[in-house]
């Protein structure tokens, strides 16, 4: 069984049935997924909060990390577990200061090894590489090579994430190549995030491991 996880990205609404749903979706494959994204946009703090409290609280009930996108603040306020960071929203240093030693830092690094090895030296938790393939989700402004995670599993040992448009059907080079997480949004939520999770998850096991060197 392969190493690979999934990171479960917030659609950008999350009200309604959705506590209901993220449950469901993790639920599917608990022992694969073990981080969430809360990734809202134009909202003040406080309506960020409240929707964030329900998902944050599911997240912990099933030992899964809580992870806000881009809001180091807002990251602090729910005392989450972490916060990713785009290249344009503040540094793993001012992230580390304002979280403390335990939080988990991610950093948005496109097809940028130059990023991804800023970060790392920063003390970032993860790196993310992408999009990988067209997203449904937000517009595609970079892309990134299959090549970048090969040469980050054979080199590093900070875990990598790979985003965009990553599906059942197109994760397994992925997976070989040696991504730690695959994160996905569209993939599990448009549809039954049940089906759709565990479909992830078995083309996940399905997948010929990296290579051992």
């Amino acid at each position: 069984m392969n190493a690979t996880q999934i990171y479960l990205i917030s659609p950008l609404d999350v009200s309604g049935d959705f506590p209901e749903r993220l449950a469901r979706a993790i639920d599917a494959a608990p022992d694969v997924v073990t981080a969430f994204q809360f990734r809202v946009k134009g909202l003040d703090q406080h309506e960020a909060a409240a929707l964030a409290e329900p998902l944050q609280k599911i997240c912990a009930e099933r030992e899964v990390g809580f992870i806000v996108n881009d809001d180091i603040a807002l990251a602090k306020r729910l005392k989450a577990d972490g916060v990713h960071l785009g290249q344009k929203d503040g540094t793993v240093k001012e992230a580390r200061e304002q979280l403390g030693r335990d939080a988990q830092i991610g950093v948005t690094c496109h097809d940028s090894r130059h990023f991804a090895m800023e970060a790392g030296e920063a003390g970032a938790d993860y790196v993310a590489f992408g999009a990988f393939f067209p997203s449904t989700t937000k517009e595609t402004e970079h892309t990134a090579e299959i090549e970048t995670i090969e040469w980050w599993y054979r080199i590093f040992e900070i875990p990598c994430v790979a985003i965009g448009g990553i599906t059942p059907d197109n994760c397994a080079p992925l997976v070989t190549a040696g991504a730690d997480f695959i994160a996905v949004s569209g993939a599990v939520w448009k549809g039954d995030e049940g089906a759709n999770v565990r479909a992830l998850a078995d083309a996940i096991a399905k997948a010929p491991p990296p290579p051992e060197d």
